[in-house]
C-alpha cells in the first residue's frame, strides 16, 4: 500500500520539474521522498483509526507539494499554511484528488493566527482542528512548536519532524546537557509520548542534519497564563548563563535581591545549575516572582 504517490524521488522530480520549481533552501525545502516514513507519520498520529463518517481536522505547515498532504487527505480534512508563493498552484494539482477536503493559507505560520484557522475551516465546513501534523521547515521548526501550543488552546496533539537536535531539546531528561529553557517552557504546554530517527538520506535534497519525528501532547501542568509567563522569564533568566550557578545566571536579568529572595523562598539552594530543576520548580519560582513583584519588589 503506498501512502503517498509522491514520497519517492522520480514522482517529486517529475512534480518539480513540471512546474519549473526548485527547492528553496531559505525556507528550509527538503522534499520527504521515502513512503515508509509517510506510513509511521501516519500510523504515529493515529488517524487511521479516525471515523470516516466525521473525518477530522488537521493542521499542516510547509506542506511544500504536498507529499505528507496526499497521504493526510486520506484520512482526514487539511489546513496547511504555506509560505512559498510558487506553491499553491502545485498543491492544487497534486492535492486535486481529495481537493475538497483541503483548505490553504498563504502566508508565515507564525503570523497565522486564530481567526485565520477558524475562516478557513468555514470556508470548507471543516471542525476546529486539534491536532498538527507536519514535515517542519526547520529553521522555525522549534520556534513554531512552542508557539502554536502556546497560542491555539484547541491544539491536543502534534506529530511534527524536526532536527534531531531540536528533538533532543524537546525530550531532554533532567540534567541533561539537552535540556534547556526551551524544554522547560514548552514542557509548561506539551510533553513528548513517541519519537522515531529519519536518515537524511529518505530527503531530496539531503538535509545536512539528521531529523526525528516527535508525537507532542498537550500537558495540563498550568492553565494560568500569566504564571506560565513569568516561569519562562525564570527559566530564561536560569540558562543565560548556562555554566553558572542559578543565582549567578539570574542576576544577569533581575535585582541581586530580588534573587536571593526568590530562590530563598522557594527553598533553592542558589549554588544549582538551572538544569537540575524540574518545570514544576519554575512554576514555583514564577508564582513566587509575580507575588514579589505585586508586592513593589524591583
Amino acid at each position: 500500500m503506498s501512502y503517498s504517490e509522491l514520497a519517492n524521488p522520480r514522482a517529486t522530480r517529475d512534480v518539480l520539474q513540471r512546474f519549473g520549481h526548485d527547492p528553496k533552501y531559505k525556507l528550509g525545502q527538503n522534499f520527504l521522498v521515502d513512503d515508509n516514513v509517510i506510513a509511521r507519520i501516519i500510523e504515529l498520529s493515529g488517524l487511521e483509526n479516525a471515523d470516516a463518517k466525521e473525518l477530522p481536522t488537521v493542521l499542516e505547515i510547509g506542506p511544500g507539494i504536498g507529499t505528507l498532504s496526499v497521504a493526510l487527505l486520506k484520512y482526514a480534512h487539511v489546513i496547511a499554511v504555506e509560505m512559498d508563493r510558487d506553491l499553491p498552484a502545485v498543491l492544487a494539482e497534486t492535492t486535486a484528488l481529495n481537493g475538497e477536503r483541503f483548505e490553504l493559507i498563504s502566508g508565515d505560520a507564525l503570523k497565522v493566527g486564530r481567526k485565520d484557522i477558524e475562516t478557513a475551516c468555514r470556508a470548507r465546513d471543516f471542525e476546529l482542528p486539534h491536532m498538527l501534523v507536519s514535515n517542519l521547515p526547520y529553521q522555525i521548526a522549534a520556534t513554531v512548536i512552542l508557539d502554536w501550543f502556546e497560542r491555539f488552546e484547541f491544539l491536543d496533539t502534534a506529530v511534527v519532524m524536526v532536527q534531531s537536535e531540536v528533538a533532543d531539546r524537546i525530550a531532554a531528561e533532567l540534567g541533561s546537557k539537552d535540556y534547556a529553557a526551551y524544554t522547560v517552557k514548552l514542557r509548561m504546554h506539551a510533553r513528548v509520548v513517541d519519537r522515531f530517527q529519519v536518515s537524511s538520506r529518505c530527503f531530496m535534497p539531503a538535509p545536512r542534519v539528521e531529523s526525528a519525528v516527535i508525537r507532542l501532547e498537550r500537558a495540563t501542568t498550568c492553565a494560568d497564563q500569566e504564571l506560565v509567563a513569568a516561569a519562562s522569564r525564570v527559566a530564561d533568566a536560569a540558562f543565560a548563563q548556562r555554566r553558572k550557578n542559578i543565582r549567578n545566571s539570574m542576576r544577569s536579568s533581575f535585582d541581586k535581591g530580588l534573587v536571593d529572595e526568590l530562590l530563598a523562598r522557594c527553598g533553592i539552594e542558589p549554588t544549582v545549575r538551572g538544569e537540575t530543576l524540574t518545570v514544576e520548580h519554575y512554576l514555583e519560582l514564577g508564582r513566587t516572582l509575580l507575588e514579589l513583584e505585586r508586592a513593589g519588589r524591583p
